[in-house]
């Protein structure tokens, strides 16, 4: 019995080392992934005019990466190309704008994309989610209210719209008990 302890632990320690190993080789080629795209698009991009999905790629990269100023030259640039097609496809780009503003706090141009990007596709409910936030960003209780609303009628499981509008009918009802007091 003494015996079979050391090698349970050594077991659960190699265990270990290869759970770790494992997420680490996967963080490590998903960021060599994204480099080698960063990279092949602004060569490409600064050699010659790109499409509106590529800017819209790199535009979308650099928001993983937390890159805002830089995401949101890329995508307006995804929005003036001329192949830029569909209603839809123009309504990503609005609200990875919005998205891209509303990170650099600037809460009122990000409610004017998400406004945009609702205008070309009113049943997108992740900008409906998006621009509620932006609303209780802006301490705009009753439009987030109805946004978040909005959204869990077009899709009744969605947990954002869920958990957002709870939270502000709670709040809601806590300052009106407040103010009646």
């Amino acid at each position: 019995m003494d015996s079979l302890l050391p090698i349970v632990y050594l077991s659960i320690l190699l265990t270990l080392l290869a759970s770790a190993g494992w997420a680490i080789l996967r963080q490590v080629l998903k960021t060599r992934k994204i480099e080698t795209s960063i990279s092949r698009l602004q060569n490409k991009l600064n050699k010659e005019k790109g499409t509106a999905e590529e800017y819209y790629e790199l535009g979308s990269i650099y928001l993983e990466k937390n890159l805002f100023s830089q995401a949101v030259i890329q995508l307006q640039k995804a929005l003036k190309s001329p192949d830029l097609e569909g209603e839809e496809n123009t309504a990503l780009i609005y609200n990875a704008l919005g998205y891209a503003y509303f990170a650099q706090e600037q809460y009122d141009l990000s409610i004017r994309h998400y406004k945009e990007a609702l205008k070309l596709s009113p049943n997108y409910v992740t900008a409906l989610n998006n621009i509620g936030h932006a609303y209780e960003r802006k301490q705009l209780m009753s439009q987030a209210l109805e946004s978040y609303e909005e959204a869990l009628k077009l899709d009744p499981q969605s947990l954002t719209a869920k958990r957002r509008a709870e939270s502000l009918k709670k709040r809601l009802v806590s300052t009106t008990a407040s103010a009646e007091k």
